[in-house]
C-alpha cells in the first residue's frame, strides 16, 4: 500500500510542472480563440480558472487522495474533457485545435499508453458535446496572425517541458537499472560478490591474464568446522561470523582484487598482478586477524581459516583449471589439519602452510 501511494506521489509530482506550463500558455492560446466570439463571461472565468487554478487543485486532489496514481489518471481525463470543451467552444479553429488537442493526446499516451490515449479520447468527445449542447455546433475554417503568434508558446514551451519530465525520468530508471544490476550481483549476506558474478568475473580475469602474461594468485577460502558453529550457536552467529570474514576480505584487499561468496562458507579471491609470496602474505594476515576475533556476544568462538591458493599458469586451458588448481590446494589444507595455507608452488619461509605436489 505504502509503496503504491509513494509511486502514485512521484507520479503526481511530475505532472504538475508541466501540467502549470501547459495550460498556463494553452489559457492563452484559447482565449485568442475565444477573442472573436460573443461568449458570456462565465466562459472567461472558468478559463482563468482552468488555466490557473486547476493545476493546483489536480496536484491536491491526486496528493491527499488515498491512491494518489488513480486520481492523477482521473485528473488527466479531466485535462483531455476541458480540452474537447474549449476545442468545441472555439468552434475547432484548426490551428489551435490541432495544437490543443494533440499535446493533450501526448499527455495521455506518455502517462497511460494506449488505454489512456483511448479514455482521454472519450473524455475530449464528451467535453465536445457539453460545449455543443451549451452553445450549438459551428466551426471557424481559418485562424488570424493573433491566433497564430499565441500557438507559439504552447508549440514550443511545453514540448520542451515534457521532454525535460522525460529526461529525468530516463536518469532515474538508468540509476534503477544500475542499482538492479548491482543487486543481481551481489550476495545480500555479505554484500561480496555472488557466485555467478565472480564465476563471470573469473573468466574476464584469466582471458586478461593470458593475453597480458601477468602473475596472479587465486584463493578459496574455507570457515572450519562451519557447521558445528551453526549447531552449536545458531544461524545468526553463524551469519555475523560470514558477514565478519567479508568485513576483513574488503579491509585487507586492494580496489582491484575480486572477492566472492562462492557458496556457504567459501569465499573465492583473485588477486591480479600479484606475487604469490605477496598472497600468501594477504591471506595469512587476513587467517591470524580471524583466528584473533573474538564475537561480543560468544568471547568463546574461534574462528579458523583452510585457504587454497593457486597462481595462474599458461598450461591453465580455461579458468576452470586454474580453480580446480586452488580447490585441489584448499581441498590439501582441509586434510592436513585445518588452519592453514596450502599452495600449489613452495611457500615462502615461515609460516602455517602445506606443499602442494605437482
Amino acid at each position: 500500500m505504502e509503496n503504491h501511494r509513494g509511486k502514485g506521489l512521484s507520479f503526481a509530482r511530475r505532472i504538475y510542472m508541466p501540467r502549470i506550463i501547459g495550460l498556463g500558455i494553452g489559457s492563452i492560446s484559447v482565449g485568442a480563440a475565444l477573442y472573436p466570439l460573443n461568449l458570456p463571461g462565465w466562459v472567461w472565468a472558468f478559463l482563468l480558472f482552468n488555466g490557473t487554478l486547476w493545476p493546483h487543485l489536480a496536484y491536491q486532489l491526486s496528493t491527499r487522495a488515498a491512491f494518489p496514481y488513480r486520481a492523477e489518471r482521473r485528473n488527466l481525463l479531466y485535462d483531455s474533457l476541458f480540452g474537447g470543451f474549449w476545442t468545441a467552444t472555439f468552434q475547432f479553429n484548426p490551428l489551435i485545435a490541432v495544437t490543443i488537442l494533440s499535446m493533450m493526446t501526448m499527455n495521455n499516451v506518455a502517462a497511460g499508453g494506449l488505454k489512456l490515449f483511448l479514455l482521454g479520447a472519450l473524455a475530449q468527445v464528451t467535453g465536445v458535446m457539453i460545449s455543443w449542447l451549451l452553445f450549438g455546433v459551428a466551426f471557424t475554417p481559418s485562424a488570424t496572425q493573433l491566433q497564430l503568434w499565441a500557438c507559439l508558446p504552447m508549440l514550443t514551451l511545453y514540448p520542451l517541458a515534457v521532454g525535460m519530465v522525460c529526461y529525468r525520468l530516463a536518469i532515474k530508471l538508468s540509476e534503477h537499472k544500475r542499482a538492479l544490476s548491482a543487486l543481481s550481483r551481489t550476495d545480500s549476506l555479505t554484500g561480496l560478490l555472488n557466485h555467478g558474478a565472480w564465476k563471470d568475473l573469473l573468466h574476464i580475469k584469466f582471458q586478461q591474464c593470458r593475453q597480458n602474461q601477468v602473475a596472479s594468485v587465486m584463493a578459496l577460502i574455507d570457515i572450519d568446522h562451519f557447521k558445528a558453529i551453526n549447531d552449536t550457536y545458531g544461524h545468526i552467529i553463524g551469519d555475523s561470523v560470514l558477514r565478519q570474514l567479508s568485513i576483513e576480505l574488503r579491509r585487507n584487499l586492494r580496489e582491484g582484487d575480486l572477492a566472492g561468496r562462492y557458496g556457504g562458507d567459501e569465499f573465492c579471491v583473485i588477486l591480479p598482478a600479484m606475487s604469490l609470496q605477496q598472497a600468501w602474505e594477504v591471506m595469512e594476515r587476513l587467517r591470524e586477524v580471524l583466528n584473533d576475533y573474538r564475537h561480543p556476544q560468544v568471547p568463546e568462538l574461534r574462528i579458523q581459516l583452510s585457504i587454497g591458493l593457486a597462481t595462474y599458469q599458461t598450461a591453465f586451458t580455461d579458468a576452470i583449471a586454474w580453480l580446480n588448481d586452488a580447490d585441489k590446494a584448499l581441498y590439501i589444507a582441509k586434510n592436513t589439519g585445518r588452519n592453514k595455507i596450502s599452495v600449489t608452488s613452495p611457500p615462502p619461509s615461515g609460516g602455517s602452510t602445506t606443499r602442494l605436489s605437482a
